[in-house]
């Protein structure tokens, strides 16, 4: 049994007359016929019987219509919304951003994304790198973007943007007078920064041995967000991403940090598990809004 025969069945029933059913199926008289007749040799019994030159539906018949007409109706939302999924009007992405990328680039990438998607579902998880590597790993998102490089041998990470390093500080602070803030006017702060472990704590100390000094962190945040509160509270300033739209979640001072220094944003599909269709078209609304924001910088 298959939903063709379903189909046969139903029209027939419907219509009263196998030249009205393939009158309303668009087919032949007799590929109605052959339908019906292969149908019948395989469930075992008959559908339908000559009485008076009319097609009569057996009792076998009418109790099989009303589950037949039930599974047709299935069948065809069914198909319906495998339509819908085709044309783009359903479907589903998952993402996993680590803190910045999230308030920075999501926000005006995804209403790129849904000004053409509308009917996707878009699944967003804000998580630390590490996270976002082992979800990425057993196929619980569909794409990445973050600011170090998973390093796993099933992980693509490609490079979509740049961005730069910034100093937060308090309105009270005596560096809120300078232009650009360097290493040495950091020197006797209170430094709220990454620690050296990340790829971008161990580029900024490199950037400080290269004037002669030591990167002192007196209050390390693994997050760059956690350090807006911190510095509010005036427990010191922060050197961290400017990826975050920091003017516009607190009442801070943002200064460029100089030697400038950029550091990548990736991307990162798990290339042996099935790719969301959606992956490239997102990738190009995300380069689109980096872009967007380097031009402002």
């Amino acid at each position: 049994m298959n939903a063709r025969q379903i189909e046969v069945f139903r029209a027939v029933m419907r219509q009263g007359s196998i030249t009205a059913a393939a009158e309303a199926l668009n087919v032949s008289q007799p590929a109605v016929s052959k339908v019906l007749r292969h149908f019948e040799s395989q469930i075992g019994y008959r559908l339908f019987e000559r009485v008076g030159g009319r097609l009569v539906a057996t009792a076998e018949a009418h109790l099989l219509f009303r589950d037949a007409d039930r599974i047709f109706r299935e069948i065809e939302v069914l198909k319906n919304f495998s339509n819908r999924i085709r044309d783009k009007r359903l479907g589903l992405l998952r993402i996993a951003a680590s803190a910045p990328p999230t308030f920075a680039l999501l926000p005006a990438a995804i209403s790129r994304f849904r000004r053409r998607n509308p009917g996707t579902r878009l699944v967003l998880r804000t998580l630390p790198a590490e996270e976002v590597s082992e979800r990425l790993l057993i196929g619980d998102i569909d794409l990445s973007i973050t600011m170090t490089a998973i390093l796993q041998p099933n992980v693509r990470s490609e490079t979509i943007g740049h961005a730069e390093f910034v100093v937060l500080m308090h309105r009270d602070s005596p560096l809120a007078a300078l232009d650009v803030v360097r290493p040495e006017d950091l020197a006797d702060q209170s430094l709220i920064s990454y620690g050296s472990t990340p790829a971008v704590g161990r580029m900024l100390d490199q950037q400080f041995e290269k004037c002669g000094l030591k990167r002192d962190v007196h209050i390390e945040v693994m997050l760059s967000i956690s350090a807006a509160p911190l510095v509010a509270q005036g427990l010191g300033v922060a050197l961290v991403d400017g990826l975050v739209p920091w003017q516009d979640l607190w009442p801070l001072l943002v200064r460029p940090f100089r030697p400038r220094s950029l550091f990548d944003i990736y991307l990162g599909t798990n290339i042996i598990l099935p790719q969301s269709r959606f992956i490239r078209e997102f990738t190009r609304d995300l380069q689109a809004t980096l872009a967007t924001l380097e031009t402002k910088t």
